[in-house]
């Protein structure tokens, strides 16, 4: 199986071929936020460090939607949601509300977890079990009402 890198290095080859230029631009933004990592002395970009490039870049595109849908920029917006879900493409499925909430039952039970003071081992316990299918804001959420 090819790496997430080489994955972007040849959607990026095929749209350029196929003429796609608001795919191509996207990916261009990937495959330089990737070349930029390993620049700064890291050598060269694993999985794991392409998924959280990816999360970020999507994060980015998502935030700069909201705020030119805010201003009415909506052609702009657009613009930006449809990089976010290029980059979105690229990443792991995350659990669905439902599934993570079963995984906080079960680590709470498992850990003895009590209190809001057990939210850092929880939440570390959880990261560590289900790293790429976890959607962290929505675990503390709900960890937090769990313990509260």
């Amino acid at each position: 199986m090819s790496t997430l890198v080489e994955r972007v290095n040849a959607e990026l080859k095929a749209s350029m071929k196929a003429r796609d230029k608001a795919r191509t631009s996207a990916l261009r933004m990937i495959r330089a936020a990737f070349i930029e990592e390993a620049k700064l002395g890291r050598g060269e970009v694993d999985d794991g460090r392409a998924i959280t490039i990816l999360r970020r870049i999507k994060k980015q595109r998502l935030d700069a939607a909201a705020q030119y849908a805010a201003v009415g920029a909506g052609d702009r917006a657009a613009g930006e949601r449809a990089e976010a879900a290029v980059a979105d493409e690229f990443l792991p499925q995350q659990a669905d509300e439902a599934t993570t909430r079963a995984w906080v039952a079960e680590l709470i039970e498992e850990l003895g977890a009590s209190s809001m003071k057990d939210m850092g081992r929880v939440m570390g316990a959880l990261s560590q079990r289900r790293g790429d299918q976890l959607d962290k804001a929505m675990a503390s959420r709900l960890v937090r009402e769990a313990l509260g």
